[in-house]
C-alpha cells in the first residue's frame, strides 16, 4: 500500500502530512453533466420551475460543497479557497442534458481536487433534486477530474 498516500506503513488510515510542503498556487478543474427529458431543460431555461432558479441555485451548491468538502471526505485537508467558478452549459443535440464545469483555486500546500469533485457532484445534485417531480429518470455521468496545476507533482491535463 506503499503508493497509497492514506495509509501508513500498517495499513492504517491516516491524514497525510503536508506540513513541510511548500505553499503554491494551485488550480483543479472537474466536469460532469446530468441528463435529462427535453421538456425538463425547457423548464429550467424558461425560468418555469416551481423551486426557482434551477442553475442559480445549484451554482451555490456548489460553491458551497467545495467549501465544505472536508467536513464530507474524512482524510482532505480543510483548505482555505481562493476562487471558485462554475459554469453550466445547456445542451439539447446531441443529447438533452447540462453540463457543470468547476474550476477552485488556492494557495497552499495540497490540491485542490477534491473540492472540484465535490462542487460538480453537489450542483449536480441539486439540479436532480430540484427537478426529480418532473424528471425521475435523469442520469449523473461523466463526472471526472480534468486539469489539475501546482504542486510537486506539476500540471497535468487529461486526454
Amino acid at each position: 500500500m506503499s503508493d497509497l498516500t492514506h495509509f501508513n506503513a500498517q495499513g492504517e488510515a491516516h491524514m497525510v502530512d503536508v506540513g513541510a510542503k511548500a505553499a503554491t498556487h494551485r488550480i483543479a478543474i472537474a466536469k460532469g453533466e446530468i441528463h435529462m427529458q427535453p421538456t425538463t431543460l425547457d423548464k429550467i431555461l424558461a425560468g418555469e420551475h416551481k423551486k426557482g432558479d434551477v442553475l442559480g441555485i445549484a451554482r451555490i451548491a456548489g460553491i458551497m460543497a467545495a467549501k465544505r468538502t472536508a467536513e464530507l471526505i474524512p482524510l482532505c485537508h480543510p483548505l482555505a479557497l481562493t476562487h471558485i467558478h462554475i459554469d453550466f452549459i445547456p445542451e439539447s443535440s446531441p443529447h438533452t442534458r447540462v453540463s457543470c464545469s468547476v474550476q477552485v483555486e488556492t494557495t497552499g500546500q495540497t490540491g485542490v481536487e477534491m473540492e472540484a469533485l465535490t462542487a460538480v457532484n453537489v450542483a449536480l445534485l441539486t439540479i436532480y433534486d430540484m427537478c426529480k417531480a418532473v424528471d425521475k429518470g435523469m442520469i449523473l455521468s461523466n463526472i471526472r477530474l480534468v486539469e489539475k496545476q501546482g504542486g510537486r507533482s506539476g500540471h497535468w491535463q487529461a486526454t
